[in-house]
């Protein structure tokens, strides 16, 4: 997962199958691929100027050349 802001993130090629998922909020918005189910990016609900996005979704990009990233266990976020 890396981040960018959101003119920093341009789909190239598919996006007519990615679909969104939304829910609470709705601030953020989830894509998905809809054939596989991949997670691809995201509109931050904690920053909507950016996106979150999968590198194993970029063309030559290996993402188990990169550390480990420490991950939370979501017990500190927030619904709201």
């Amino acid at each position: 997962m890396a981040g960018v802001p959101l003119s920093g993130l341009r789909v190239t090629k598919g996006e007519d199958a990615l679909t969104l998922y939304q829910w609470n909020t709705k601030i953020a918005k989830h894509y998905f691929c809809k054939h596989c189910g991949i997670y691809t990016h995201h509109q931050r609900r904690s920053d909507p100027t950016q996106y979150g996005f999968n590198i194993a979704c970029i063309d030559d990009v290996d993402p188990y050349v990169y550390d480990a990233v420490p991950v939370g266990d979501g017990a500190s976020m927030s619904l709201e």
